[in-house]
Protein backbone atom coordinates (compact mmCIF):
# COMPACT_ATOMS: atom_id res chain seq x y z
CA UNK A 1 0.00 0.00 0.00
CA UNK A 2 2.74 2.31 1.06
CA UNK A 3 4.40 2.12 -2.62
CA UNK A 4 1.20 2.21 -4.17
CA UNK A 5 0.66 5.19 -2.56
CA UNK A 6 4.55 6.55 -3.54
CA UNK A 7 4.22 6.08 -6.78
CA UNK A 8 0.63 7.91 -7.14
CA UNK A 9 2.83 11.04 -5.34
CA UNK A 10 5.47 10.95 -7.73
CA UNK A 11 3.25 10.37 -10.71
CA UNK A 12 0.91 13.89 -9.38
CA UNK A 13 4.82 15.54 -8.35
CA UNK A 14 6.13 14.65 -12.26
CA UNK A 15 2.75 16.38 -13.34
CA UNK A 16 2.65 19.21 -11.55
CA UNK A 17 6.15 20.01 -12.92
CA UNK A 18 4.76 19.39 -16.50
CA UNK A 19 1.92 21.22 -16.05
CA UNK A 20 4.01 23.87 -14.09
CA UNK A 21 6.14 24.33 -16.72
CA UNK A 22 3.77 24.29 -19.89
CA UNK A 23 1.77 26.99 -17.71
CA UNK A 24 5.14 29.15 -17.82
CA UNK A 25 5.45 28.50 -21.98
CA UNK A 26 1.73 29.74 -22.26
CA UNK A 27 1.40 33.62 -22.73
CA UNK A 28 2.84 35.48 -25.24
CA UNK A 29 2.21 38.80 -23.95
CA UNK A 30 2.19 41.76 -26.58
CA UNK A 31 3.97 45.25 -25.43
CA UNK A 32 2.51 48.04 -27.53
CA UNK A 33 2.16 51.49 -26.80
CA UNK A 34 -0.27 54.10 -25.54
CA UNK A 35 -4.14 53.22 -26.84
CA UNK A 36 -3.89 56.58 -29.17
CA UNK A 37 -1.54 55.82 -30.98
CA UNK A 38 -0.61 53.53 -33.76
CA UNK A 39 1.28 50.35 -32.00
CA UNK A 40 -1.74 49.08 -29.84
CA UNK A 41 -4.24 48.43 -32.93
CA UNK A 42 -0.69 46.96 -34.36
CA UNK A 43 -0.19 45.11 -31.63
CA UNK A 44 -4.02 44.05 -31.18
CA UNK A 45 -3.56 42.61 -34.60
CA UNK A 46 -0.55 40.60 -34.11
CA UNK A 47 -1.97 39.48 -30.78
CA UNK A 48 -4.92 37.69 -32.52
CA UNK A 49 -2.52 36.59 -35.51
CA UNK A 50 -0.28 34.54 -32.50
CA UNK A 51 -4.15 33.03 -31.23
CA UNK A 52 -3.96 31.30 -34.54
CA UNK A 53 -0.34 30.35 -35.00
CA UNK A 54 0.37 29.33 -31.71
CA UNK A 55 -3.06 28.23 -30.42
CA UNK A 56 -1.44 26.86 -27.33
CA UNK A 57 -0.72 30.26 -26.00
CA UNK A 58 -2.67 33.12 -24.19
CA UNK A 59 -1.77 35.87 -26.23
CA UNK A 60 -2.52 39.61 -24.16
CA UNK A 61 -1.94 42.92 -25.39
CA UNK A 62 -0.32 46.13 -22.63
CA UNK A 63 -0.47 49.45 -23.39
CA UNK A 64 2.88 50.72 -22.17
CA UNK A 65 4.72 53.98 -22.94
CA UNK A 66 6.21 52.26 -25.48
CA UNK A 67 9.99 51.91 -26.98
CA UNK A 68 12.05 52.59 -23.76
CA UNK A 69 9.37 51.12 -21.34
CA UNK A 70 9.14 48.17 -23.82
CA UNK A 71 12.58 47.09 -24.33
CA UNK A 72 13.27 47.21 -20.33
CA UNK A 73 10.38 45.34 -19.69
CA UNK A 74 11.35 42.43 -22.60
CA UNK A 75 14.67 42.55 -21.15
CA UNK A 76 13.09 41.21 -17.64
CA UNK A 77 11.16 38.87 -19.14
CA UNK A 78 7.83 40.70 -18.23
CA UNK A 79 6.63 40.17 -22.10
CA UNK A 80 7.52 38.28 -24.68
CA UNK A 81 6.98 40.10 -28.02
CA UNK A 82 7.46 44.39 -28.52
CA UNK A 83 7.24 46.72 -30.79
CA UNK A 84 10.11 49.78 -30.37
CA UNK A 85 11.79 52.40 -32.87
CA UNK A 86 14.92 51.58 -34.24
CA UNK A 87 17.13 54.16 -32.42
CA UNK A 88 15.69 53.33 -29.32
CA UNK A 89 16.76 49.63 -29.99
CA UNK A 90 20.46 50.69 -30.72
CA UNK A 91 20.47 52.81 -27.88
CA UNK A 92 19.13 49.89 -25.60
CA UNK A 93 21.87 47.19 -27.04
CA UNK A 94 24.34 50.06 -26.28
CA UNK A 95 23.22 50.47 -22.72
CA UNK A 96 22.52 54.10 -23.40
CA UNK A 97 21.91 55.67 -19.94
CA UNK A 98 20.53 59.12 -20.86
CA UNK A 99 18.12 57.04 -23.43
CA UNK A 100 17.02 55.18 -20.09
CA UNK A 101 18.86 51.79 -20.76
CA UNK A 102 20.75 51.79 -17.33
CA UNK A 103 22.96 48.88 -19.06
CA UNK A 104 23.44 47.02 -22.59
CA UNK A 105 20.02 45.10 -22.95
CA UNK A 106 21.66 41.65 -24.31
CA UNK A 107 18.91 39.37 -24.08
CA UNK A 108 17.01 41.50 -26.53
CA UNK A 109 16.51 39.60 -30.17
CA UNK A 110 14.98 40.93 -33.16
CA UNK A 111 11.90 39.34 -35.15
CA UNK A 112 11.51 42.07 -38.05
CA UNK A 113 11.57 45.09 -39.38
CA UNK A 114 8.26 46.74 -39.75
CA UNK A 115 6.87 50.21 -40.73
CA UNK A 116 8.38 53.52 -40.54
CA UNK A 117 8.00 56.20 -38.25
CA UNK A 118 7.60 60.07 -39.45
CA UNK A 119 9.05 62.71 -36.87
CA UNK A 120 5.45 65.21 -37.06
CA UNK A 121 5.69 68.49 -36.29
CA UNK A 122 2.41 69.97 -35.86
CA UNK A 123 1.81 73.46 -34.37
CA UNK A 124 -1.62 75.77 -33.74
CA UNK A 125 -2.04 77.84 -37.47
CA UNK A 126 -2.34 80.92 -35.69
CA UNK A 127 0.89 80.19 -33.59
CA UNK A 128 3.18 81.92 -36.17
CA UNK A 129 5.39 78.61 -36.19
CA UNK A 130 6.35 77.68 -39.92
CA UNK A 131 10.10 76.36 -39.00
CA UNK A 132 12.18 74.23 -36.24
CA UNK A 133 13.31 77.81 -35.19
CA UNK A 134 10.33 79.64 -34.82
CA UNK A 135 9.59 76.61 -32.00
CA UNK A 136 11.79 78.94 -29.85
CA UNK A 137 9.76 80.73 -26.90
CA UNK A 138 7.31 78.33 -27.61
CA UNK A 139 5.34 75.83 -25.33
CA UNK A 140 5.82 72.29 -26.68
CA UNK A 141 4.60 68.95 -25.87
CA UNK A 142 7.53 66.25 -26.66
CA UNK A 143 6.03 62.57 -25.38
CA UNK A 144 6.13 60.54 -22.55
CA UNK A 145 9.61 61.32 -20.68
CA UNK A 146 12.06 58.70 -22.34
CA UNK A 147 9.39 57.40 -24.83
CA UNK A 148 10.76 56.80 -28.31
CA UNK A 149 8.99 60.08 -28.73
CA UNK A 150 11.06 61.60 -26.76
CA UNK A 151 14.05 60.92 -27.71
CA UNK A 152 13.45 61.45 -31.21
CA UNK A 153 12.43 65.39 -30.08
CA UNK A 154 15.83 65.17 -27.91
CA UNK A 155 17.68 64.23 -31.54
CA UNK A 156 15.79 66.52 -33.80
CA UNK A 157 15.64 69.52 -31.86
CA UNK A 158 19.46 69.47 -30.66
CA UNK A 159 20.43 68.91 -34.61
CA UNK A 160 18.31 72.07 -35.06
CA UNK A 161 20.33 74.14 -32.22
CA UNK A 162 17.65 73.89 -29.57
CA UNK A 163 17.23 72.62 -26.51
CA UNK A 164 14.50 71.77 -24.14
CA UNK A 165 15.58 75.22 -22.31
CA UNK A 166 14.80 77.24 -25.31
CA UNK A 167 11.13 76.69 -24.60
CA UNK A 168 8.59 78.65 -22.55
CA UNK A 169 7.44 75.23 -20.93
CA UNK A 170 7.63 71.87 -21.95
CA UNK A 171 5.42 68.98 -21.71
CA UNK A 172 5.98 65.12 -21.52
CA UNK A 173 2.81 64.00 -22.64
CA UNK A 174 1.31 61.07 -25.11
CA UNK A 175 -0.23 61.87 -28.32
CA UNK A 176 -4.20 62.09 -26.91
CA UNK A 177 -3.21 64.00 -23.78
CA UNK A 178 -1.01 66.45 -26.22
CA UNK A 179 -3.53 66.97 -28.74
CA UNK A 180 -5.67 68.22 -25.95
CA UNK A 181 -3.75 70.59 -24.78
CA UNK A 182 -2.96 71.68 -28.67
CA UNK A 183 -7.30 72.08 -29.08
CA UNK A 184 -7.52 73.77 -25.74
CA UNK A 185 -4.99 76.38 -26.67
CA UNK A 186 -2.63 74.99 -23.79
CA UNK A 187 0.50 74.50 -26.03
CA UNK A 188 1.60 76.11 -29.72
CA UNK A 189 3.26 72.39 -30.64
CA UNK A 190 3.17 69.04 -30.00
CA UNK A 191 5.99 66.40 -31.65
CA UNK A 192 4.71 62.89 -32.24
CA UNK A 193 6.78 60.11 -33.93
CA UNK A 194 4.53 57.71 -35.50
CA UNK A 195 3.24 56.02 -38.56
CA UNK A 196 1.22 57.74 -41.71
CA UNK A 197 -2.50 58.64 -40.23
CA UNK A 198 -1.57 58.63 -36.32
CA UNK A 199 -5.29 58.92 -34.87
CA UNK A 200 -4.49 61.68 -32.61
CA UNK A 201 -3.38 64.05 -35.77
CA UNK A 202 -6.43 63.10 -37.74
CA UNK A 203 -8.00 64.53 -34.74
CA UNK A 204 -6.44 67.68 -34.33
CA UNK A 205 -5.95 68.45 -37.72
CA UNK A 206 -9.97 68.00 -38.35
CA UNK A 207 -10.86 69.97 -35.08
CA UNK A 208 -8.47 73.03 -36.47
CA UNK A 209 -6.52 74.32 -38.41
CA UNK A 210 -2.46 73.12 -38.04
CA UNK A 211 0.14 73.63 -39.96
CA UNK A 212 3.12 70.78 -40.35
CA UNK A 213 6.78 71.84 -39.72
CA UNK A 214 9.52 70.37 -41.70
CA UNK A 215 12.83 68.90 -41.07
CA UNK A 216 14.94 69.43 -43.73
CA UNK A 217 17.71 67.08 -44.77
CA UNK A 218 20.62 68.98 -43.36
CA UNK A 219 19.21 68.95 -39.45
CA UNK A 220 18.48 65.08 -40.06
CA UNK A 221 22.24 65.12 -41.30
CA UNK A 222 23.18 66.51 -38.38
CA UNK A 223 21.52 63.94 -35.79
CA UNK A 224 24.42 61.66 -36.36
CA UNK A 225 21.95 58.63 -36.30
CA UNK A 226 21.81 56.05 -39.13
CA UNK A 227 18.49 55.13 -37.82
CA UNK A 228 16.89 58.70 -38.77
CA UNK A 229 16.54 59.24 -42.86
CA UNK A 230 14.74 61.83 -44.93
CA UNK A 231 11.29 60.84 -45.46
CA UNK A 232 8.06 62.65 -46.66
CA UNK A 233 4.47 63.14 -45.07
CA UNK A 234 2.63 62.92 -48.42
CA UNK A 235 0.02 65.53 -49.09
CA UNK A 236 -2.93 64.81 -47.57
CA UNK A 237 -2.47 62.29 -45.06
CA UNK A 238 -4.49 64.99 -42.81
CA UNK A 239 -6.99 67.41 -43.24
CA UNK A 240 -5.59 70.53 -44.26
CA UNK A 241 -2.64 69.23 -45.22
CA UNK A 242 -2.58 70.38 -49.04
CA UNK A 243 1.23 69.60 -49.56
CA UNK A 244 3.90 66.99 -48.82
CA UNK A 245 5.77 67.80 -46.26
CA UNK A 246 9.65 67.02 -45.67
CA UNK A 247 10.60 65.73 -42.30
CA UNK A 248 12.67 62.90 -40.50
CA UNK A 249 11.71 59.14 -39.99
CA UNK A 250 13.06 56.08 -38.09
CA UNK A 251 11.83 52.71 -38.73
CA UNK A 252 9.85 50.59 -36.46
CA UNK A 253 11.20 46.83 -35.42
CA UNK A 254 9.23 44.16 -33.94
CA UNK A 255 11.68 42.13 -31.33
CA UNK A 256 11.83 39.88 -28.52
CA UNK A 257 13.99 38.54 -25.97
CA UNK A 258 16.36 35.33 -25.68
CA UNK A 259 13.59 33.00 -23.67
CA UNK A 260 11.40 32.68 -25.99
CA UNK A 261 11.71 29.62 -28.03
CA UNK A 262 12.42 29.46 -31.32
CA UNK A 263 9.61 27.31 -32.21
CA UNK A 264 7.46 29.78 -30.63
CA UNK A 265 9.36 32.81 -32.49
CA UNK A 266 9.26 31.13 -35.74
CA UNK A 267 5.66 30.35 -35.87
CA UNK A 268 4.76 33.82 -34.16
CA UNK A 269 7.29 35.81 -37.79
CA UNK A 270 5.37 32.86 -40.06
CA UNK A 271 2.08 33.76 -38.98
CA UNK A 272 2.74 37.34 -39.28
CA UNK A 273 3.60 37.01 -42.67
CA UNK A 274 1.24 35.28 -43.89
CA UNK A 275 -1.51 37.77 -41.91
CA UNK A 276 -0.37 40.70 -43.54
CA UNK A 277 -3.69 41.42 -44.80
CA UNK A 278 -5.05 41.80 -41.13
CA UNK A 279 -2.16 43.37 -39.95
CA UNK A 280 -3.04 46.22 -42.60
CA UNK A 281 -7.00 45.95 -41.70
CA UNK A 282 -5.70 47.13 -38.26
CA UNK A 283 -3.69 50.31 -39.57
CA UNK A 284 -2.61 51.54 -42.59
CA UNK A 285 0.76 52.77 -41.49
CA UNK A 286 1.17 48.38 -41.17
CA UNK A 287 1.17 48.30 -44.89
CA UNK A 288 4.62 48.84 -44.64
CA UNK A 289 5.45 46.29 -43.39
CA UNK A 290 7.26 43.80 -46.22
CA UNK A 291 9.52 40.66 -46.24
CA UNK A 292 12.18 41.97 -48.27
CA UNK A 293 12.67 44.47 -45.68
CA UNK A 294 12.16 42.17 -42.56
CA UNK A 295 16.11 41.74 -41.74
CA UNK A 296 17.44 44.66 -42.80
CA UNK A 297 18.92 46.97 -40.68
CA UNK A 298 18.61 44.99 -38.12
CA UNK A 299 20.68 46.56 -35.14
CA UNK A 300 20.61 43.87 -32.68
CA UNK A 301 20.73 39.84 -33.64
CA UNK A 302 18.07 37.97 -34.76
CA UNK A 303 16.03 35.53 -33.32
CA UNK A 304 17.14 32.10 -34.54
CA UNK A 305 12.79 31.41 -34.42
CA UNK A 306 12.98 34.38 -37.15
CA UNK A 307 16.16 33.57 -39.03
CA UNK A 308 14.53 29.92 -39.44
CA UNK A 309 11.66 31.35 -41.50
CA UNK A 310 13.60 33.45 -43.10
CA UNK A 311 15.49 30.75 -44.39
CA UNK A 312 12.96 28.47 -45.06
CA UNK A 313 11.82 31.49 -47.18
CA UNK A 314 14.87 32.22 -49.07
CA UNK A 315 15.19 36.00 -47.44
CA UNK A 316 18.33 34.35 -45.74
CA UNK A 317 20.85 32.56 -47.49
Amino acid sequence: MNRAIAKILIVLGVSGILVSTASAQQFINVLTGGTSGIYYPIGVALSGIYSKAVPEAKSTVQATKASVENLNLLQVGRGEVALTLGDSLSAAWAGNKEAGFKAPLKKLRGISAMYTNYIQIVARADSGIKTLADIKGKRVSVGAPKSGTELNARAVFSAAGLKYADFSKVEYLPYAESVELLKNRQIDVTLQSAGLGNPALRDVAAAMDVVFVPVPADVISKIGDAAYVSGTIPAGTYKGQNAPVPTASVVNFLVTHEGVSADVVYRMTKGMYQSLDQLAAAHAAAKGVKLENAARSMPIPLHPGAEKYYREVGLIK
